[in-house]
C-alpha cells in the first residue's frame, strides 16, 4: 500500500497532495503495540446521512471529558464527508470504516474508503464555499496522511491531547 504522511503545515503548491516523509507511520505500518490501542471501529454506508453516525461514534467513544474531543469529531466528519463525496464509497452499496486509536497522549482517527481515481488533495482556495476538509485536517492535526492501494484509501490524522 502506497503511503504519504504530513506533519505540521508547511509551504506547498495549491492542489498538491501532502509531502511524504513527515509525520508518523501510516496505519498499516504501525507497530503491534500501537495497533493494540484500538478504541473502536465503525462501518457505515457511504451516504451523507451516515456522517452524523461517524461523529456520534467518535464522541461516544472518546467521552465528553476528552481533551481532543472537539477536534477529533470535526476532523472525522470532514474525512467521512470526503469519502462519501469523492470516492467509490459514495456509490450505491459503498461503505466507509472509521477506526479510533488511543496512542500515548494522542488520538488517531483512520477513515478507510473504497478508493478513487485520485489522491487526497489539500485545496488552497479559501474563498469558495466547499473543499476545506483536508485544509482543516492539515491545520488542526499534529500529523496526517494517507495509504492507498487498488482497493482502498485510508486517510488518517493524529491529535496530541
Amino acid at each position: 500500500m502506497a503511503a504519504t504522511t504530513r506533519a505540521a503545515p508547511a509551504a506547498r503548491q495549491a492542489g498538491r497532495p501532502p509531502a511524504s516523509a513527515h509525520g508518523g507511520p501510516p496505519p498499516d505500518a504501525m507497530p503491534p503495540a500501537l495497533a493494540a490501542g484500538v478504541l473502536g471501529t465503525l462501518r457505515i454506508a457511504g451516504q451523507r446521512r451516515h456522517v452524523a453516525q461517524a461523529r456520534a461514534f467518535v464522541a461516544a467513544t472518546l467521552g465528553s471529558g476528552h481533551p481532543c474531543l472537539d477536534e477529533a469529531v470535526l476532523l472525522c466528519s470532514e474525512l467521512v464527508t470526503n469519502a462519501v463525496l469523492h470516492t467509490d464509497s459514495g456509490r450505491p452499496g459503498g461503505t466507509i470504516t472509521v477506526v479510533l486509536r488511543s496512542l500515548v497522549k494522542a488520538v488517531q482517527v483512520e477513515v478507510t474508503d473504497e478508493g478513487s481515481a485520485g489522491t487526497p488533495v489539500v485545496k488552497d482556495e479559501v474563498f469558495v464555499p466547499e473543499g476545506h476538509g483536508l485544509f482543516l485536517v492539515e491545520q488542526l492535526a499534529e500529523s496526517w496522511g494517507y495509504a492507498r492501494d487498488e482497493r482502498a484509501t485510508t486517510v488518517w490524522f493524529r491529535l496530541t491531547c
